[in-house]
């Protein structure tokens, strides 16, 4: 498989992820910050999916130990802000402007394309790198 294809494959997972568990928090909060839980706790669950996913098939980075994966990780979520930031405006954006879920998630879904084509070019970079 393709690096393009195991990276849309793996982006997908992540994304399903995400999104599985914003419906969880949506469907079990009742609080004005509902929607900030669910963002934040899909986002936080993503990451981790998509973090295990790239390292050792993306990257093939094969490095072991918990300062390796505490620096690695710790540098992969610093790039994950950025690019999430992309992913919660449009989501956020899409909600405003429709009011429905189906937008919120169509949202969710153009910022988490964006932000992961984003992210690999800075993870490429300044992540998965040589010690």
């Amino acid at each position: 498989m393709s690096l393009i294809a195991r990276y849309t494959a793996f982006a997908v997972i992540a994304t399903l992820a995400n999104l599985g568990v914003q419906r969880l928090v949506l469907g079990g909060a009742d609080t004005p910050l509902r929607l900030v839980l669910a963002m934040a706790a899909g986002t936080l669950v993503g990451l981790v999916v998509k973090y295990v996913l790239d390292k050792r098939w993306i990257f093939d980075d094969r490095s072991t130990g918990a300062r390796a994966h505490a620096r690695r990780f710790t540098a992969y979520t610093v790039m994950g802000g950025v690019t999430t930031l992309i992913f919660w405006g449009s989501e956020t954006a899409f909600w405003l402007a429709f009011g429905t879920d189906l937008a919120r998630e169509g949202g969710a879904i153009l910022g988490l394309t964006i932000g992961y084509v984003v992210k690999y070019q800075l993870d490429k970079r300044y992540v998965f790198t040589p010690a």
